[in-house]
């Protein structure tokens, strides 16, 4: 049986349902097309991405964004190699859900998916794992639509990176069922984090924002 979302069951309740879905209906074909072009558009040069019908461009990004970003992906590739684990990918892969398409930071891919990747693939399932390291123009993004976008793909596990406060939200979802995440969990400077997708992935935080401790931390993950 089809499970009717509270937003639908509130245009169904209107009189002019009908005339509300054919209008949707529209707009979601245009909004296909403008993917369509995007698509087209994009290349190897432009980070961008598509959300709700509208492409999205990304301005160059300060030191301490791509050193987060460079630290993590550096521990994740290590440990997700080593144990062979599956495939991991950093900024620009490109991962295609029912409606948009995003360029996370940093995404992970279970064995099982990564498996039936091809050399020449561009667009990408959802992952089992994704970080978004916040800026001041994607802040809203990353904590609204991406996480509500994320949650309903399934999405397992998500961790929000805040490079200046340095800290890291980390989310997980309630459940296989569910399109909704669990309030995060908070970790500052001094807090180790684990990661349930990746079991036995535990870092300290400091390693995700400082030279010596993502050494110190590369070296016991090999």
């Amino acid at each position: 049986m089809v499970q009717i979302s509270q937003y639908a069951k509130q245009i169904l309740s209107r009189p002019d349902a009908l005339e509300q879905v054919r209008a949707m209906q529209a707009i979601l074909e245009e909004e296909a097309h403008k993917r369509h072009e995007f698509r087209e558009w994009l290349d190897e040069d432009v980070k961008a991405e598509f959300i709700n019908g509208e492409i999205v461009l990304h301005s160059p990004v300060k030191k301490r964004h791509w050193q987060a970003s460079d630290f993590l992906s550096t521990l994740l590739s290590v440990y997700v190699g080593i144990n062979d684990l599956g495939q991991d990918g950093v900024e620009k892969v490109m991962i295609e859900l029912t409606r948009n398409d995003y360029e996370p930071d940093i995404c992970y891919f279970s064995k099982a998916k990564a498996s039936g990747f091809t050399d020449d693939q561009m667009l990408f399932p959802a992952p089992d794992l994704v970080v978004e390291i916040l800026s001041k123009k994607t802040a809203k993004n990353d904590r609204g639509i991406k996480k509500q976008d994320y949650a309903a793909h399934g999405i397992r596990e998500y961790w929000i990176i805040d490079p200046i406060k340095q800290i890291v939200e980390q989310y997980f979802l309630i459940d296989e069922h569910s399109e909704e995440y669990f309030q995060p969990y908070m970790y500052r400077i001094d807090d180790d984090i684990s990661s349930r997708v990746l079991e036995g992935f535990t870092i300290p935080i400091r390693a995700i924002f400082e030279q010596k401790a993502n050494i110190e931390t590369l070296k016991k993950l090999v």
